[in-house]
């Protein structure tokens, strides 16, 4: 229902007047969900450990009850103690940065956001939640300023102690809105969802309530100030209490699920796998049409694919029934150990790497995952065209990993661990499409066109038929994204290729 002293946003006309500025808290306004704790879930997660994320799980029921019946201040600080306590201040910022966005991102609501985006001169967000855990995602995907929670620090201000000075909530943010414009006029739009935002409302010239509705309709990606192009994290799905629960209480249970898939299909012959692999859980589907397999002695055809996690060489193998082998710039010997197909590091030599790829050609079938990294979101990276001078037998492959709990891919923490996490979902599942080979004509050899020109024609079919966009960006640039150093890389698609 709306307050009794300020209307509800339907009520904004945005045709009334001009409105230049405005002040918003974050959470229920902005944002659908009005519970914060699933962000502070992937902080203790992601930042912390497993066993601080079931810590806070465990005690949110009470943190719940006192945020109701007591001091939302005090349920706050609770909540920011079990998170933030002796965390490294660093891992908290490649958190923000690389992780929450996408989730914060996929909750805004449309109606509130068209109101707070039209206020084109300063955006404001005043929020309880900790400055150092939204400000990345208001500043890149808002546009905004933001006003937070500060939290105090040790160490020379490496470590989060989990104490706070003050919570801002209620008379708080009143009196940062008081601060932040000073010596001008007050916002001209206020929005808010709850009683203790009514005290910062009140100085706007004019103010709304955001009624509850967890079913509000969501902002679209590209109504947003930035896509989610790069993010990180275990965790596919927005981790509301339920879902935190399944995830954590599934974990054990998942990772035997795991070591059994790998070590049950790991000897079975190259045919055979797309059957055990139904037996198992795990759900392929193969499309198109691949070449046979090379005659004794005749070169192979190279499998060109997108990168969606590391199996997809193997998973590819498994949807030609026969070995292959695929090319990679690491190759750690667990990896070797344990893979059903032949790995071959390169070692960033051009030269030396296209000599040993056209080896490799010579004795079979190559599969090259020429993005150099995985991308989660509907994009692809630019792809390298070392591959297209090596042969005119290019067949393009389009491939999608279908993940419901785990993301089998990660930018920070145990790599070797990527494969494990996929096979731990409990229904994991690829899609592999055998597009068709390059025609003489599309080559370098035959058709005479340069490397260049044919690995983007190689990702052009290859997103076309996936629906994803082409960029520019490139491995470094994830990296450098996710590490925070991304003054040369922009989140926004790019309709060039190469």
């Amino acid at each position: 229902m709306a307050s009794p002293r300020f209307p509800p946003v339907s009520d904004y006309d945005a045709s009334a007047r001009a409105r230049r500025t405005a002040a918003a808290d974050l959470d229920g306004t902005l944002l659908a969900s009005s519970s914060a704790f699933p962000y502070y879930f992937l902080v203790a997660l992601e930042a912390g450990s497993y066993l601080r994320a079931l810590a806070l799980l465990l005690a949110a029921p009470a943190i719940l009850l006192l945020y109701v019946a007591f001091s939302e201040a005090a349920a706050i600080g609770i909540l920011v103690f079990i998170t933030f306590a002796g965390l490294r201040v660093r891992d908290v910022e490649a958190v923000a940065r690389g992780v929450l966005p996408r989730h914060y991102a996929a909750g805004v609501r449309a109606d509130t956001w068209a109101v707070f985006r039209g206020c084109a001169d300063r955006r404001v967000v005043i929020t309880a939640s900790p400055a150092v855990m939204v400000g990345e995602f208001v500043r890149e995907f808002l546009g905004a300023e933001v006003a937070g929670t500060e939290l105090e620090t040790f160490a020379g201000g490496k470590r989060f102690t989990g104490r706070i000075d003050h919570v801002l909530v209620g008379e708080r943010k009143r009196e940062v809105v008081q601060r932040l414009f000073a010596g001008g006029d007050m916002p001209d739009v206020g929005l808010g969802d709850r009683e203790s935002d009514h005290d910062f409302m009140a100085l706007c010239k004019e103010a709304y309530m955001v009624p509850p509705d967890k079913r509000a309709p969501r902002a679209a990606a590209d109504a947003l100030l930035s896509r989610a192009i790069f993010h990180d994290g275990r965790l596919v799905r927005r981790p509301d209490p339920a879902h935190a629960l399944f995830a954590l209480a599934y974990l054990p249970v998942g990772f035997l699920l795991a070591l059994f898939r790998v070590f049950f299909n790991l000897p079975m012959p190259a045919r055979l796998v797309r059957h055990t692999y139904r037996l198992t859980g795990i759900r392929l589907s193969v499309r198109g049409t691949p070449p046979p397999a090379p005659r004794p002695g005749a070169p192979g055809s190279l499998f060109v694919c997108n990168h969606r996690t590391a199996l997809d060489p193997i998973i590819v193998s498994i949807a030609l029934g026969r070995p292959v082998t695929c090319v990679t710039y690491s190759v750690s010997r667990l990896s070797t150990a344990i893979a059903p197909i032949r790995a071959v590091a390169l070692t960033r030599d051009r030269a030396a790497d296209a000599k040993r790829m056209a080896a490799l050609l010579e004795e079979g079938d190559v599969v090259v995952c020429p993005e150099g990294t995985t991308c989660r979101e509907p994009f692809l990276l630019r792809f390298s065209a070392l591959f297209a001078e090596l042969t005119d037998r290019i067949v393009p492959v389009a491939v999608e990993a279908r993940q419901g709990t785990y993301y089998g891919s990660t930018a920070r923490g145990w790599k070797w661990m990527d494969p494990y996490f996929f096979y731990m979902n409990p229904r994991p599942g690829y899609d592999v499409t055998f597009l068709p080979p390059l025609r003489p004509d599309e080559t370098c050899g035959a058709g005479g066109k340069t490397a260049v020109d044919v690995a983007n024609h190689v990702q052009r079919v290859i997103a076309k038929e996936l629906g994803f966009h082409c960029t520019t960006l490139t491995r470094k640039d994830k990296y450098m994204k996710l590490a925070g150093n991304d003054g040369t890389v922009t989140n926004k698609p790019n309709k060039k290729f190469l």
